[in-house]
């Protein structure tokens, strides 16, 4: 008898972090995952661990750097042609610098990683979630956008960029297109939620200067990666979290987020300001 097809998942910044323990508990619970990786050798090592802890489990790796909104585009056209029917998207990586920063693209660093590359990836990929419904995003946020105010004009920070201020606006902004998101998919069987795993031990900060430091040394106060990654593998799995959308979730309950994530107008502005700015971005693709 041939054995049922798994259902397919996605999961970005999977090499290490919260990443590696949520595409663990995936494969765990029978999906076959896709690892989204930048780098090679460290996705064929996750791959590998992975198949240790779970015999018999099925996964892939795909290679893209997400500071690249081409990139980002590229890979999500092809994991859909591989998998039109997609049950599950888990948009987990995440950057914090110290210095604003510019990608390839001419794209704030932090923006473009923490909320426009997800934005795009969902994008290209909702077709398939669609038509493998019910289904389920899952982007991973972050407590610090309960702080944070934001102008739809100016998500890129071009004047008085700070570290925290570009990290919380990145992800108040996810949050915001993720509802925005959840609303233009209710009823068709696909669910948006927003996720914030406690304040993780992971290795978000790539800086070795002082703030590197400050981060390792805090890293003994904080949640393991493992312990990080349970909220979203519950809004992930978890039946009761099937039909619930537009919600942000904290230690598995749905908590009320930022006003400013609560006002429909200034939703809609961000949101249009997030599909300008991938837009512009995408149509600056030089024909090869």
């Amino acid at each position: 008898m041939d054995r049922p097809m798994r259902q397919v998942c996605v999961v970005t910044g999977a090499t290490s972090g919260i990443g590696r323990w949520i595409a663990l508990g995936l494969a765990r619970a029978g999906y076959h995952v896709v690892l989204v990786c930048r780098d090679r050798q460290r996705s064929i090592a996750v791959a590998d661990w992975i198949a240790r802890e779970v015999p018999g489990c099925s996964t892939e790796t795909k290679l893209a750097d997400l500071s690249s909104l081409r990139a980002t585009h590229d890979l999500g056209q092809q994991i859909a042609a591989a998998h039109p029917r997609l049950s599950l998207l888990v948009n987990n990586a995440g950057i914090l610098t110290a210095q604003r920063q510019l990608s390839a693209e001419g794209r704030e660093l932090v923006l473009t990683v923490n909320h426009l590359a997800p934005f795009v990836l969902t994008d290209a990929l909702e077709g398939a979630l669609r038509a493998g419904s019910p289904a389920r995003i899952v982007n991973v946020g972050s407590s610090t956008s309960d702080r944070a105010w934001i102008d739809p004009d100016n998500l890129e920070l071009a004047h008085h960029w700070r570290m925290v201020r570009a990290y919380r606006r990145s992800k108040l902004a996810m949050m915001m297109s993720t509802f925005a998101r959840a609303e233009r998919l209710r009823g068709s069987g696909v669910v948006a939620n927003v996720v914030h795993p406690g304040m993780v031990a992971t290795d978000l900060v790539r800086e070795r200067g002082a703030t590197g430091l400050v981060w390792r040394l805090l890293a003994p106060l904080l949640r393991t990666a493992e312990q990080g990654a349970d909220t979203p593998l519950h809004v992930a799995l978890a039946p009761d979290w099937a039909e619930v959308t537009g919600a942000y979730v904290k230690d598995r309950a749905a908590v009320r987020p930022n006003r400013r994530a609560l006002d429909a107008a200034l939703v809609r502005k961000v949101d249009a300001s997030t599909h300008a700015l991938a837009a512009q971005t995408l149509s600056a693709r030089v024909p090869a």
